[in-house]
């Protein structure tokens, strides 16, 4: 929203390209969107990069004359994915209440429901149009709508930013905080105030937080909530995993060989040895996948990587192994 923001203020105008349809297999699915300013810049992705260049084409007349239309890419011959994507492109035009109630549900990490009007005919029609249901209110991305009943309809539940919250502020979680804002996740640091650390000294964070263990506030970890513990100091790391015994964020890892994860899930099961079975399974350490990582940025690869695949449910392997489509 920040993107769309900037080109507000600088007077250019964007539309919304989204991929509402697909048939085959393709490089991204059904959900992806860009934003794209009538200057040439643009914010996201649908495509490795050779899409991108056809959709700004075709986004010409629709700056021109803000009415959306539909188009379609046929990667079967230019991208070998054997898929064909069907793209709505439309003016991006929010309203201020539209801004404000994304804005309220970002910060507040609820669900949102797009809804996207289109058809697979490479036509223009002021029928073609995408919705954002917020907070039980629906917004239009744009101010001119004629619902002629005659189009098909694509919904999408986006669930609230990926978020990781990194404990530590050694060199180490300087590089998977860099690296995990770049793959598009909200980052935030906690770190002891003994640090003396603050959020310009992690390149890509969201926020910042300088608290003792006991001040921890776990309030906003959910089931889109990462947790890595890696404060290089054992006492710490023990003192943080007691103060989040009480969440479950879909990944919680520590760093550090087998044997410390070992004498720090002892420690911790002297203290509470009720504690949930599922909580000491789902912990994650020695954090990372065996990928031969040496350094810090190999490490943060390692650690996203292994994240990844447990959200997504994934075994790891090489692709090159895989029957199948990918994305299967």
């Amino acid at each position: 929203m920040q993107g769309y923001k900037v080109a507000a203020n600088k007077k250019l105008k964007t539309v919304l390209a989204t991929v509402v349809a697909l048939e085959g297999s393709s490089y991204r699915r059904p959900g992806v969107r860009m934003l794209i300013r009538e200057d040439g810049k643009s914010i996201g992705a649908v495509s490795g990069g050779c899409v991108e260049k056809e959709i700004f084409v075709q986004a010409l007349s629709v700056f021109s004359d803000g009415v959306p239309k539909m188009m379609t890419y046929d990667g079967r011959y230019r991208l070998g994915c054997e898929g064909i994507l069907y793209i709505l492109i439309e003016p991006f035009q929010p309203e201020p209440s539209f801004l404000k109630a994304f804005e309220a549900v970002l910060q507040n990490r609820v669900d949102i429901l797009a809804t996207s009007h289109f058809s697979k005919l490479e036509d223009v029609d002021l029928a073609y149009g995408t919705f954002f249901r917020m907070n039980d209110t629906e917004f239009p991305v744009r101010r001119e709508f004629e619902n002629n009943g005659k189009v098909e309809i694509f919904e999408q539940e986006m669930k609230p930013c990926f978020k990781l919250i990194i404990v530590g502020a050694e060199h180490d979680a300087v590089q998977l905080c860099l690296f995990a804002s770049i793959t598009g996740w909200e980052v935030t640091i906690v770190a002891a105030a003994s640090e003396e650390k603050e959020i310009s000294d992690f390149p890509g964070a969201h926020n910042f937080m300088a608290v003792e263990p006991e001040m921890l506030s776990v309030d906003t970890i959910d089931d889109q909530t990462a947790v890595l513990i890696m404060t290089h100091s054992y006492v710490r790391d023990l003192k943080y995993l007691l103060a989040l015994r009480n969440v479950r964020p879909v990944y919680l890892g520590i760093l550090g060989p087998s044997r410390r994860r070992e004498r720090i899930l002892g420690d911790f099961l002297e203290r509470h040895p009720k504690v949930d079975d599922v909580f000491i399974d789902a912990i994650h350490g020695p954090a990372g996948l065996n990928i031969g990582a040496e350094s810090a940025q190999e490490i943060a690869l390692a650690i996203i990587s292994e994240i990844l695949s447990v959200t997504r449910s994934k075994k790891p392997m090489m692709l090159k192994n895989k029957s199948g489509s990918i994305h299967s």
